[in-house]
């Protein structure tokens, strides 16, 4: 526990010098003096029993690899926090995690369903509402992908299982992949350079009603969505699946190249 608290402790201290501007001189990118890497927010799970936050460290490892510099969020709901992060950082990635509440997307939950932090919805919330405005590049992963439509107007499907009838899975015990199809004329097919593709899976939710300035970029079989895209930014990719861990590295480069060249691009406009 006190391991937790300490790594808790320590990323919190972190963003706090960065907000406040101490240190400038320094650099948390991997080379000091490649000012260029951008600054990318990745959002925490919080824990309420022990009262911590944690990240698996996949998603730094793939921040970090294609060029960018990670910086792990604190759950902590302040707007005016949310509102300073959206003013330094050059992107957002929001990670995986528990259920997003349904009363968010104005439904009774099902007894599958499993809402872990309230605080957690309620500091992404905040977040979302203050970077979506900015036009600056996003990638969701799995709930990340759930959290940000719902902010956008849409809902989810609670349970797969028990509300989809399909014969795809897309939860198991262990790994567990299934194939997506890239719908013609999006983003993500350019940017993997195929009409299929084998992800793997790890989710009991997805998108229904897609929300505002979202289109649909891949389906499973069954018709579930699997990925959706911005139509309002140069880049904003909101995807089912975990590409940070995923077994092809071409795969993972893809995404999350793109996403840090358009963070790259979208840090030099910056007023």
């Amino acid at each position: 526990m006190t391991k937790h608290w300490t790594v808790t402790a320590l990323l919190a201290a972190a963003a706090f010098t960065l907000l406040s501007g101490c240190g400038r001189g320094a650099s948390l990118a991997p080379d000091a003096n490649d000012r260029s890497r951008p600054l990318i927010g990745i959002s925490s799970m919080h824990i309420p029993k022990g009262q911590y936050d944690r990240v698996g460290s996949a998603y730094s490892q793939a921040v970090r690899d294609a060029g960018g510099t990670p910086l792990i969020l604190p759950v902590i709901a302040d707007e005016a926090l949310a509102a300073r992060y959206a003013g330094i950082l050059d992107g957002l990635l929001l990670t995986g995690g528990d259920d997003v509440p349904p009363g968010a997307y104005g439904q009774q939950p099902v007894k599958q369903t499993q809402t872990l932090s309230p605080k957690r919805h309620a500091f992404e919330k905040m977040m979302l509402e203050a970077w979506l405005p900015t036009g600056r590049p996003i990638l969701g992963i799995c709930r990340g992908l759930q959290q940000t439509n719902v902010v956008c107007g849409g809902t989810l499907v609670q349970d797969i299982p028990t509300q989809i009838a399909g014969k795809v899975t897309h939860r198991a015990p262990g790994a567990t992949t299934h194939k997506i199809t890239l719908q013609p004329g999006t983003k993500l097919r350019a940017m993997l350079a195929a009409s299929t593709v084998q992800v793997n899976t790890n989710h009991h939710q997805a998108a229904a009603k897609v929300g505002k300035n979202l289109k649909v970029a891949a389906r499973s079989n069954d018709g579930l969505i699997e990925a959706l895209e911005f139509t309002d930014r140069k880049f904003g990719l909101l995807v089912q699946w975990h590409p940070e861990r995923i077994s092809d590295p071409k795969h993972r480069k893809a995404i999350f190249g793109a996403f840090i060249q358009a963070c790259r691009t979208s840090k030099t406009a910056k007023p």
